[in-house]
Formats: C-alpha cells, sequence, structure tokens
C-alpha cells in the first residue's frame, strides 16, 4: 500500500468567517458552523446554532459547506476534531466559521468516507497534529494537508474499507442511541409515576434531606499517579466517575503504593454518590453504584449519603430524584464559590434541600423498574464496549494494509462521494426488512411476559398497514417480532412460545373477518404474450386498502 500526503486527495481546503460582530442566535437564517457543533463521532452536534443573514452567505468567497466535505476542527482544545457531511446533514445551506476549515477530497483519486474513516483513526489524528502549534490556543495552519500523511490502497478497496467501517459505526451509533432511549425511557417513567419533584403537583409529602442522613461521608484525594490503576491496585475515583450521573468505574488514579488506603472510604455496591465541586454546569452530580471493583477510594470532591436505619427512602428512588433537571437545578443553585474557584455545595446546604417522598412502596415499586432497565443497559454497554474495540481493530489493520478484503463486496449502490465503479456490481435480490416500531408496551412485556399479547397485536398492525401488495407471512413477522424482543433483551432468554403464536393466530381471524385482511391465489407467473395472469394453488393473505 503506498502512502502520500493529504495534499494529494485534496481538490479544495477552505475556512470560513462571520460577519462583524459575529453570528447570531436571534437573527440570520444560515447556520453557521463552529468547533463546537462536531460530536465525538464524526457526526454533529446542532443545539445553541448561530446563523449569519442571507446577503452575507452569498456573498461568501469561501466556507460554504458541501454534500461529502469533511469538516475539521483547526484551533483550540478539539483541534482535529473531524465531521463528515452526508446525506444526513440537515441543512441545504450552511458556512463553516473561522475555527474550521472545510476539506473536499478529489473522489477521482480517493473516496471521501475512506478519507474521513482514516483522518477521524488514532493514526489519522496524529497526522493531522503534526502541524500543531502554539501553547495556549494552539492549532494547525492550512500546511498539515502537507505533513499529514495517508496510507492510500486502491480506490476499490478505499471503498470496501469505508462500506466496512461504516456498517460498523451504524452499529456503534444504533447502539449508543438504544442507551439514550433506555435513559429517556427511565426519566418518562419517573416523571409519569411521581410528577416534577420540584413543583410537586401531585402533592407528596416533602422531607428535609438531613432527617433521611445519618451522615454524609467524604473520601480523601492523596496525590495520585497519572494512570489508571490496574485491577488489583487501589485507585481513588476522579469526578468523571460521577459527573455522567452514571457510575464509572475507569474513571479513577493508581494509589502510590507507599500511600496506605484508606479502606472506609472504599465504594461499594449500593452507594450513592455526589459531586460536591465542579463547574456550575456539572456540580451536583448524582450516580448510583450498581456494581463497582474492589480497591477504588472517594476522592475528598465526592459525597457518600448514608441513610438512617429504618429511613423510607430507596436510593434508587432517590438517585432518580436528585438527577431529574428540575431537582439539580435547585441543588445546583446552592453552589457558592470564591472567585476563580470551583463552585462547591457544602454538607450544612445539601441537608437543608426538601425532597418528595411518595410512599416507599411506590419507591420501591419504580427502583425496580430501573434495576430492569439498567440490566439491559449493561448489557446494551458490553455491546458497545466490543464493538469500539473491534472497529478499533478493523480500522487498524485497514490502514496498515492488513486487512483481508478478498471477502468484502464492494457496496450494492455508490456511497455518497464514491466512484461509479461501486455501482458496477448488481443489486442482490433482497426480501424487504420489516420494520417493527418503538413503543412502550415492549418494556412492559419485558417485565411482564402477560403484556406480550397487546405488543404483538400493536406490531401486527403496524406490518399490515406496510404490507402494500405483499403478502402476509406469518414466519417473516415472527422473526422480525424476536429479532426486535432479543434486541431489547440480549440475554435470548426471552423465546416466543408456542402459546404465543396463538395470540398472531387470534389476530389473523379477527382481521379476516373485520375485511383487513383478504384470501387470494398466489400469482404462478404471467404470459407474457397476452399479460394473462396464471394463479396457483396457494392461498395467500394479503392487506385491504378499502
Amino acid at each position: 500500500m503506498r502512502v502520500e500526503a493529504l495534499s494529494t486527495v485534496v481538490a479544495a481546503l477552505e475556512s470560513g468567517k462571520r460577519p462583524k460582530g459575529g453570528a447570531s442566535s436571534e437573527s440570520g437564517t444560515i447556520p453557521s458552523l463552529g468547533g463546537e457543533h462536531l460530536n465525538n463521532d464524526g457526526g454533529f452536534r446542532l443545539d445553541n446554532l448561530k446563523y449569519i443573514e442571507e446577503q452575507f452567505f452569498v456573498e461568501l468567497k469561501k466556507g460554504a459547506i458541501k454534500l461529502n466535505d469533511i469538516l475539521i476542527v483547526k484551533d483550540g482544545a478539539t483541534t482535529g476534531k473531524v465531521s463528515y457531511v452526508g446525506s444526513d446533514f440537515p441543512f441545504e445551506r450552511a458556512a463553516i466559521n473561522e475555527h474550521l476549515f472545510a476539506l473536499t477530497v478529489d473522489s477521482k483519486i480517493a473516496s471521501p468516507r475512506y478519507v474521513f474513516s482514516f483522518l477521524k483513526s488514532p493514526q489519522g489524528q496524529k497526522e493531522i497534529l503534526k502541524d500543531f502549534r502554539g501553547a495556549a490556543i494552539g492549532g494547525i495552519s492550512r500546511g498539515f494537508i502537507d505533513l499529514a500523511n495517508i496510507p492510500l490502497p486502491p480506490l476499490g478497496d478505499q471503498i470496501r474499507i469505508a462500506h466496512l467501517l461504516g456498517k460498523v459505526e451504524r452499529l456503534i451509533a444504533q447502539r449508543k442511541q438504544h442507551l439514550q432511549q433506555l435513559d429517556g425511557l427511565l426519566k418518562s417513567v419517573f416523571l409519569e409515576m411521581f410528577g416534577d419533584p420540584v413543583r410537586n403537583e401531585r402533592g407528596w409529602d416533602k422531607t428535609q434531606f438531613s432527617e433521611l442522613l445519618a451522615d454524609i461521608e467524604s473520601g480523601k484525594s492523596p496525590k495520585c499517579e497519572a494512570r489508571q490503576a490496574e485491577p488489583d491496585e487501589w485507585g481513588v475515583l476522579k469526578l468523571g466517575a460521577v459527573t455522567r450521573c452514571k457510575f464509572d468505574e475507569a474513571e479513577n488514579k493508581a494509589l502510590p503504593k507507599d500511600v496506605p488506603p484508606s479502606v472506609r472510604h472504599e465504594v461499594k455496591a449500593g452507594d450513592l454518590l455526589f459531586s460536591r465541586k465542579n463547574t456550575y454546569e456539572l456540580v451536583a452530580a448524582c450516580a448510583y453504584v450498581f456494581q463497582a471493583r474492589p480497591k477504588l477510594l472517594m476522592p475528598d470532591l465526592i459525597f457518600r449519603f448514608v441513610f438512617k436505619q429504618g429511613a423510607e427512602i430507596n436510593p434508587i428512588f432517590l438517585w432518580k430524584q436528585l438527577t431529574c433537571d428540575s431537582q439539580r437545578k435547585a441543588i445546583q443553585s446552592l453552589a457558592a464559590g470564591a472567585a476563580g474557584s470551583m463552585p462547591n455545595i457544602s454538607k450544612a446546604n445539601l441537608k437543608t434541600v426538601r425532597l418528595i417522598t411518595p410512599p416507599v412502596q411506590l419507591q420501591n415499586e419504580f427502583a425496580s423498574i430501573v434495576g430492569k432497565v439498567e440490566e439491559i443497559k449493561s448489557r446494551y454497554q458490553q455491546s458497545l464496549t466490543d464493538l469500539e474495540a473491534l472497529y478499533g481493530a478493523l480500522s487498524q489493520q485497514a490502514f496498515k494494509g492488513e486487512l483481508d478484503l478478498s471477502r468484502v463486496a464492494l457496496p450494492a449502490a455508490p456511497i455518497e462521494g464514491e466512484s461509479p465503479v461501486a455501482s458496477a456490481v448488481p443489486a442482490p435480490i433482497t426480501t424487504p426488512v420489516i420494520e417493527l416500531p418503538e413503543s412502550d408496551l415492549l418494556l412492559r412485556a419485558l417485565q411482564d411476559r402477560a403484556q406480550l399479547a397487546p405488543l404483538l397485536r400493536f406490531w401486527l398492525e403496524a406490518y399490515r398497514a406496510k404490507l402494500g401488495s405483499e403478502a402476509f407471512s406469518l414466519e417473516r413477522f415472527i422473526g422480525a417480532a424476536q429479532t426486535q424482543l432479543a434486541d431489547r433483551h440480549p440475554d435470548n432468554d426471552f423465546e416466543l412460545r408456542a402459546s404465543d403464536y396463538e395470540h398472531v393466530k387470534a389476530w389473523v381471524f379477527e382481521a379476516l373477518d373485520s375485511g383487513h385482511l383478504r384470501q387470494e391465489r398466489n400469482q404462478f407467473y404471467c404470459v407474457i404474450e397476452t399479460k394473462e395472469t396464471v394463479l396457483g394453488n396457494l392461498i395467500e393473505l394479503k392487506a385491504s386498502h378499502t
């Protein structure tokens, strides 16, 4: 595999600009993107957009965003971060500001997707940052494309690599979306069961936090080594262990071997941890510890709540209450700090917070739902970890020329920005995949098998509505339903049983009686000369569209 300067495949490299006074969130119609709008997955974070006026955009000589462009952060803390402008980019017209480069690939020489995948990889990031200069606010110049090198296999292999990596990227994105959806589901369930804890429209009893607590413990923060602790070593948690309101045991630093551990500050399953000090946006993060490896210690910036014996409070319920947006903002308002220091929430102030305390039976019911969802999330997270490891291994092998591409087919249709060589392969004949919609009924079915019948009926109606002229297929529907259930319950224990087919059969007979399904003989073949349809002996079920 030959290696060339990145400039070899670059058709254009542009930077943008903003009008005098900057872009505006109150006026203008054309989005102006900066480094803050590129996410870590090669896509975009399009909240807090600012806009430029139409006339300014029309007069721009450089910086208009085009399909298949690779956007690159040129300065600041995220220098080198890249995102790809694919067909899913939501704006027909948009521009970059002076903090981004827009790199256009010569698609006759290289696959834009391949170039993007390389630049996004650890190897590609090192190549981009060869040109990094400056201390306080460093960055790269236009000359980075001359310093950065890129491996260039034949164009067909580039397309194969981009296609293969793209498949894994989509699976990773899907897993992340599933995790976000489950988090959103738990927020919805909390609000449905308890309402907003600050407004307390349900009129629950409120209890001062101090009445529930036996103690608020905090750990120690000795000077640690600049590395993560090995599994058999003592480590001290970093603030990042709770910052996302989920416990992350990987966020730790190794305790020096000559420093004795404070064993009483070891983190254990069932602990409820709280960050007392951080930036105003991140302070008051709270995380429940479902499980923890041994030998991890609390730092002095993290509290652990110890509840009174007999206190009618479920720690998991309290965790979700403290992380509810309105409740967390109310607690963040208690933070104080001197100029130039991070805001801090004192134990005394924290104890004054008033919390809703619904009947403990209802709290426990909610905690049970959380536990089941967290089990699913744990499996999804492991799947995500495995997929990310696979992506890393594949990309490393691909860019070293060590990946066997002999069994990787070119995509059936050209992917964005690719040479028509990809379309030379005929598209395979496939049966359309049945897409079954999301529903709250799914979680209920996973929790209680008696709730499976309403879910199957809901999916059957959705399937019938999408049939068009196709025949109803029990085998395909059951396969799609099992896939959906297995996807939401990855341990594969949840399988459709023979008794579940009775629900489907009952629905089919009802649909025939109501006229929503009709019976037809299948078309056997068509006589070309007379266009006469010859019918076979197979009876098919078709959707009625009256």
